[in-house]
C-alpha cells in the first residue's frame, strides 16, 4: 500500500514538474506572500490549544497564543511557520512540529468585458481565460489582446498587460478591455 502512494505521487510529482503551466502556477504559489482576505490554518502537532483557522484581516495581524501580534500579511507560508516555531520554541515546546496551510485565497475580480464582471474566488493554475469563463464568458466586443491585470506587487498596486494564458494570481484585477470592431 506504501509503494503505490509512493509510485502515485511520484508520478503526480513529475507530471505536474514536466507541464509548464502546472510547474508555474506551483512555482507562483510556493512564493505566494499571504493578504488581507486569505483564510489560513496554523497546526501545531498534538497541540491543539495551539491549532487556529483565522481569516486575514485588513491591519495583516494575527493573534496567535503566547505570542501575541503576529503580522502575517506579506509574509509565506514557511515564513510564518518559522516565525511561530522560533516563537514557541524552548519557553513553550522543545520542538515544535508548525505548519501553515491557505485554506481560501482571497478573490480575484474581473471587469470590463465580461458577461458578468464582479469577484470570484481564486482557485490555484486560474488562466485569463478561465476567469473570464467563470464570468460567463467575454462578450462580443471583448479585445482578447487588451487585457490589463492591476496586481499587488512588493505592497504597491502595479498593470500588468497581460495574455489570455497568463496565470491570475489571488486578489488581482483583470480588465479586459473593449475592442472597436
Amino acid at each position: 500500500m506504501k509503494k503505490s502512494l509512493f509510485i502515485l505521487l511520484t508520478l503526480l510529482t513529475s507530471l505536474c514538474l514536466s507541464h509548464p503551466a502546472l510547474s508555474q502556477a506551483s512555482s507562483d504559489l510556493a512564493h505566494y506572500r499571504l493578504g488581507s482576505g486569505d483564510s489560513i490554518k496554523i497546526s501545531v502537532y498534538g497541540q491543539s490549544d495551539l491549532s487556529i483557522e483565522t481569516r486575514l484581516p485588513d491591519t495583516g495581524n494575527i493573534n496567535y497564543p503566547f505570542l501575541g501580534d503576529i503580522q502575517a500579511v506579506g509574509l509565506t507560508t514557511a515564513q510564518l511557520e518559522q516565525h511561530i516555531y522560533q516563537g514557541l520554541k524552548g519557553d513553550y515546546l522543545v520542538s515544535p512540529s508548525v505548519s501553515v496551510t491557505i485554506t481560501q485565497y482571497r478573490p480575484f475580480f474581473i471587469d470590463g468585458e465580461v458577461k458578468k464582471p464582479g469577484g470570484y474566488p481564486y482557485q490555484p493554475g486560474l488562466s485569463i481565460d478561465k476567469a473570464a469563463a467563470l464570468a460567463g464568458g467575454y462578450t462580443q466586443r471583448a479585445a482578447k489582446d487588451e487585457i490589463i491585470i492591476l496586481r499587488d506587487i512588493s505592497g504597491t498596486q502595479q498593470q500588468v498587460t497581460a495574455k489570455t494564458s497568463d496565470t491570475v494570481q489571488p486578489g488581482d484585477i483583470v480588465r479586459i478591455q473593449q475592442s472597436f470592431f
